[in-house]
């Protein structure tokens, strides 16, 4: 008795996926549609990367370098706001006279005191803060999410309560100057008061947002460098001293390059802290930024030319600025 052989092909484990066909078995029209996909799939998996950063480049090419160059291309010629595309070749006649412009310089001197009375004060309050806020406290989360209200409020109400608060009649600040024996201050009038008037604008802002990037910065101290300082005796200021502030050198650079841009583009809270003048910076310019000239001279006088080669001459301010970031980070990196 002849037995049968049978020939069906194996069953399917379950839950597993049944063999393809050898390639040899494909059709025609089988291995045509099978290597459009393989090219098709090279193609999603070069492409695709550039597919996914492009809206990033498309936007900053549109709101980024076009109105840098644009702006370049203008500070070269006379345009005015009223016709701009209007443009007469000048050359470097506008950055000549720029130079030759005391407002320019004015403004110039301003920017940088009222940097210097805003950024060191800011910097060394947001490292007490930070260091108070690193200890174990009740209700910290609180605390470090209340550091981030004053950077979350609009600068027209943060100055808005400042000129209330600066008055010169009946600002809190002179009532509680006039216990101490001080007379009243003419903080919007007076150079150096309205200087520092300002600058308290924004310190008040910025302090509590420096804070928490030092905070940040503190916790990802070691706790053994702690430990063995402690165990050789050291107290809570040496250990801040010869511990936390060599760590923390890269991000204090951060931020006081940082705080230097800032300070060099400041222009709401002086504008707003005397709305009367608007962008003259007081009646005798005495707190007029170069943000603020900038704006008075595009906008108010209507000279696009001159103002942009002002925008111009603040990027390369702030270039300078960057430049010696680099060289200082890298002494800083060699040394350590």
């Amino acid at each position: 008795m002849s037995t049968r052989h049978d020939t069906a092909a194996p069953p399917v484990k379950e839950g597993g996926a049944a063999p393809g066909r050898p390639p040899a078995a494909l059709t025609e029209a089988e291995k045509r549609h099978r290597a459009r996909l393989s090219r098709r799939w090279q193609r999603d998996l070069r492409w695709s990367p550039y597919a996914f950063v492009s809206p990033f480049f498309l936007l900053f090419l549109a709101f980024g370098l076009f109105p840098l160059v644009y702006t370049g291309w203008a500070s070269l010629h006379q345009v005015e706001l009223t016709a701009p595309t209007d443009m007469t070749w000048v050359g470097l006649r506008n950055y000549t006279r720029i130079f030759d412009d005391d407002f320019f310089w004015n403004a110039a001197r301003n920017t940088l005191t009222i940097g210097v009375i805003s950024t060191v004060p800011q910097l060394l309050m947001a490292m007490g803060l930070a260091h108070l806020l690193n200890y174990k406290l009740r209700a910290s989360t609180f605390y470090r999410v209340a550091m981030l209200a004053p950077y979350a409020t609009s600068i027209a109400a943060a100055s808005l309560v400042f000129v209330l608060l600066f008055g010169r009649d009946y600002g809190m600040i002179n009532w509680a100057l006039h216990f101490v024996g001080i007379d009243a201050i003419d903080w919007q009038n007076d150079k150096w008061p309205s200087q520092i008037a300002v600058s308290s604008i924004v310190v008040w802002r910025w302090t509590g947002y420096n804070a928490l990037i030092y905070l940040a910065a503190m916790q990802a101290i070691p706790q053994d460098l702690y430990e063995s300082a402690a165990l050789d005796g050291a107290s809570r200021w040496k250990q801040f001293l010869h511990v936390t502030l060599p760590s923390l050198r890269p991000t204090i650079l951060f931020t006081v390059v940082v705080s230097t841009i800032g300070a060099s583009q400041v222009f709401g809270e002086p504008l707003l802290f005397d709305a009367n003048k608007g962008a003259s910076g007081g009646a005798e310019h005495q707190f007029q930024t170069l943000g603020l000239y900038l704006y008075e001279q595009g906008w108010v006088n209507q000279h696009l030319g001159r103002a942009s080669a002002i925008a111009w001459t603040m990027f390369l301010i702030l270039i300078v600025v960057g430049i010696v970031n680099y060289v200082i980070s890298r002494r800083l990196r060699a040394s350590s």
